[in-house]
């Protein structure tokens, strides 16, 4: 060329533009390494637990199961305690995050999350013989929940309001549970699944759930590194299509049982 600082300008343009279409999208590479990798937090059942034989089990674990085969790939389960979810994803160890990851804002600000593809209702458990069929049925009664937790600053600020009934807090979710079954309190509330995985695993024998909680519904999402667009609109067409296609409540029988629907996973008037 005669003008060599054209010459020059358009080289430059030209390398961009090559650097740009080589550089395949996060869904491309978990596609083209044959192998995606799920961050899956294994102590929180039925979502995400170890199974009798040590081998990763639950709905979250599923859930991955359903995205690699769609994907045409091997799942690779990545065991991450909840502190760990988002460090691991964005250190690399992880391609997604499918772990009952709340969808807060502030955490939106590290990492992209989806639409919910999950959602935790509150319900009251109690046992058989207390006559409570109801959250309205627990007025009065001897409640008590794990301490710190949300639902047992819920459950005590309603003992108060109502000027009736009492309200105990326990260091564990365990030790709650226990008072429930051993009578020292009539009813707690917790999450859907928690009462789910506690009334499948026999280990109690008369406990009952009895509807739900009025409490805020805990919206959950899957997660990716927040620039990579194309892997989170795939995602949200994947939650989509697990809905439409009926697995979503397929998997919601499976692990947390028919005593409670799912919850719906859209908030009214509300697009997401």
């Amino acid at each position: 060329m005669k003008n060599p600082a054209f010459a020059v300008a358009l080289s430059a343009v030209l390398s961009t533009s090559f650097i740009a279409s080589a550089h395949a999208d996060k869904l491309d590479d978990i596609i083209g390494s044959g192998k995606l990798r799920c961050a899956v937090t294994l102590d929180f059942p039925p979502m995400g637990f170890r199974d009798a034989s040590n081998a990763p089990a639950g709905f979250d674990v599923d859930y991955c199961n359903d995205l690699a085969k769609i994907l045409g790939v091997e799942a690779e389960v990545v065991e991450t305690p909840f502190p760990d979810r988002i460090p691991a994803l964005v250190s690399g160890r992880a391609d997604v995050i499918v772990a009952s990851t709340s969808d807060t804002l502030e955490r939106a600000k590290t990492v992209g999350l989806t639409v919910p593809y999950f959602a935790f209702q509150m319900v009251v458990l109690t046992r058989d013989n207390t006559g409570i069929n109801s959250f309205n049925d627990i007025k009065g009664k001897a409640l008590g929940n794990t301490s710190g937790t949300f639902e047992a600053i819920a459950l005590e600020g309603d003992v108060k309001k109502w000027g009736s009934g009492t309200f105990r807090a326990y260091q564990s979710q365990n030790d709650t549970l226990l008072a429930v079954a051993q009578g020292h309190i009539d009813a707690t509330v917790v999450t859907n699944t928690v009462a789910a995985a506690t009334i499948k695993s026999g280990k109690y024998k008369n406990l009952k759930i009895a509807g739900n909680a009025p409490y805020t519904i805990d919206y959950v999402s899957l997660g990716a590194k927040r620039n990579e667009y194309g892997l989170l609109n795939y995602l949200n067409l994947f939650v989509n299509q697990q809905v439409r296609s009926g697995r979503y409540n397929e998997l919601f029988t499976k692990w947390v049982g028919t005593e409670i629907p799912p919850t719906d996973l859209t908030v009214p008037k509300v697009y997401y």
